[in-house]
């Protein structure tokens, strides 16, 4: 099998992955996996835990190679992880300013925390953020060097229910601010349907069903499509009680 080219510059800001494989030792985790995700599209993965999620997270950011497949992502992407990440020990704007190059580096880095709602922590220390701010933070951090591609890996996963709300407000705010491609990797059925372009359901190494949403903002919070479309993923997902 042929090594996967990553990272090929590209005018598009969308991803191909086809017949992707990646094996640990005799454990195929990737398994001749096909996922696309098109132009400033958002797409939400779902599957159960050890299905292959984060591995597939991981190759798109070029932070580990393929064993077989090919990858076509943009050169300029980011990662957010479910920890912020963040250096203890520098400031938020420094946190945000981290490998950035060039006198207009602080400039950015403040553009950034105000599109996250935080230009008046910029002189904070991370054990002075709460969680969500300190995701906001590492949201900044993605975002500051503006990427064609934006990786999610559960960023939301430890926030209480308050607070991911609101972060759920603010992703779709930076997604029409900013205009990336999107891959959200999450547990919870609930804020696939909320942010979601399309919902793509992984299950051993592989994509099975892809759920389109076309809901407008308020049935995504309730209505009968959405009760439905719960079900149907509950459902795929392999869980006995639904309700």
């Amino acid at each position: 099998m042929t090594a996967a080219a990553v990272g090929v510059p590209r005018q598009q800001t969308g991803v191909v992955v086809e017949q992707v494989v990646r094996t640990f030792g005799e454990r195929t985790v990737l398994d001749h996996l096909d996922l696309t995700i098109d132009d400033e599209e958002l797409v939400v993965l779902l599957g159960p835990s050890g299905c292959g999620k984060s591995t597939l997270l991981r190759l798109l950011a070029g932070l580990d190679r393929p064993d077989g497949g090919r990858i076509e992502v943009p050169v300029n992407r980011a990662i957010v992880f479910q920890g912020d990440r963040l250096l203890p020990w520098q400031r938020v704007l420094r946190n945000v300013t981290l490998g950035l190059r060039g006198p207009d580096a602080d400039q950015r880095a403040r553009k950034a925390l105000t599109d996250v709602h935080l230009s008046d922590r910029e002189s904070a220390w991370p054990k002075q953020l709460s969680g969500g701010e300190a995701q906001r933070v590492a949201l900044a951090r993605a975002l500051v060097s503006e990427p064609e591609l934006i990786l999610l890996d559960e960023p939301f996963a430890a926030l209480d229910a308050i607070t991911r709300v609101r972060m759920h407000e603010l992703v779709r705010e930076l997604r029409r601010a900013h205009h990336a491609s999107m891959l959200l990797v999450t547990h919870d059925v609930d804020e696939a349907i909320a942010l979601a372009d399309r919902i793509v359901i992984m299950n051993s190494g592989r994509i099975g069903n892809a759920h389109r949403v076309e809901l407008s903002a308020r049935d995504r919070e309730a209505s009968i499509a959405r009760e439905e479309l719960r079900l149907a993923l509950l459902a795929e997902l392999g869980l006995a009680n639904p309700h």
